[in-house]
């Protein structure tokens, strides 16, 4: 995609992704839900793929502001790879054109290490450590090959990768000091694993139009997803990190929309192998 230099300059053009074609993993997830509706509201048509019936339940909301044929629910547990397969191969036959892949989905929670025991270095276990890879990269690398290769044929496409901070900055241990939270080393790992993947993507890739991408989001505010608990303002856990951004609080959603808005539409033509950090400044310091 060239984007002339008569082009229509305004913003609801520059992101619009009207006419486009979106596939958005972890669509029901607490980033994904609002990833969702900046999708559909910029034009987008939304493919939302799911683990949990929440995806059928998204969808049926969604539809009833978006219009029917705009929001498409795909259902799979994504541990199971040959289910993951079938899904796909479905995909391509019912949408045959997929403009921009959302790779979103991780498992957030304590069989990925989160807020555990487990979750620690030095009690780390395989299968958690098999899981934060599976959900962190390998999935991100599935949908790559079997819905990406159709925007390889076509010569273009966009793909954005979902990451975060501690892809290039370790958490900090003060954060967790006398607390029941835990970030696991294997979350951190399999994320700086896909922004080398995102990378690769983008080189060998570029020649052929498809353009890939990540976001690297910082602290944000609804921790539903990482802990079975729930965590009040004034906890001490979420002061430490509003203490430890720059901008001195914690993000909201819709601020990571911008973000994806721009990487998934033509506003970012250029941009390719990128990381985009939504953090409030915490990786400056």
């Amino acid at each position: 995609m060239v984007i002339p230099a008569s082009a229509d300059l305004a913003a609801g053009t520059l992101f619009s992704l009207q006419s486009k074609t979106v596939l958005l993993t972890g669509a029901t997830g607490f980033l994904g839900r609002t990833m969702s509706r900046a999708l559909l509201a910029n034009g987008a048509t939304v493919l939302t793929l799911g683990a949990s019936e929440r995806v059928a339940t998204q969808a049926k909301s969604l539809r009833a502001v978006w219009g029917q044929d705009r929001v498409h629910p795909y259902r799979a547990d994504l541990y199971d790879i040959p289910a993951v397969e079938e899904i796909l191969a479905r995909i391509n036959r019912e949408h045959p054109v997929v403009d921009v892949i959302v790779n979103n989905a991780h498992e957030l929670g304590p069989r990925t290490g989160f807020n555990v025991p487990e979750g620690h270095l030095e009690n780390a276990t395989f299968d958690g450590w098999i899981r934060n890879l599976t959900g962190g990269v390998y999935w991100a690398a599935l949908i790559t090959q079997r819905i990406g290769f159709g925007m390889k044929t076509r010569g273009c496409g966009s793909i954005v990768n979902i990451s975060t901070m501690y892809a290039t900055v370790a958490p900090s241990p003060q954060l967790y000091a006398g607390t029941d939270f835990i970030n696991p080393p294997g979350y951190s790992a399999s994320k700086a694993a896909l922004l080398a993947f995102t990378r690769y993507t983008a080189s060998f890739w570029g020649p052929f139009g498809v353009r890939a991408n990540a976001i690297l989001p910082g602290p944000f505010s609804n921790t539903e997803e990482t802990t079975a608990n729930s965590v009040s303002q004034g906890d001490p856990f979420l002061e430490r990190l509003k203490d430890r951004t720059v901008l001195g609080r914690l993000g909201n959603p819709v601020e990571l929309a911008g973000a994806v808005l721009f990487l998934a539409s033509d506003a970012s033509s250029f941009v390719t192998g990128q990381a985009l950090s939504v953090d409030g400044g915490w990786t400056i310091t």
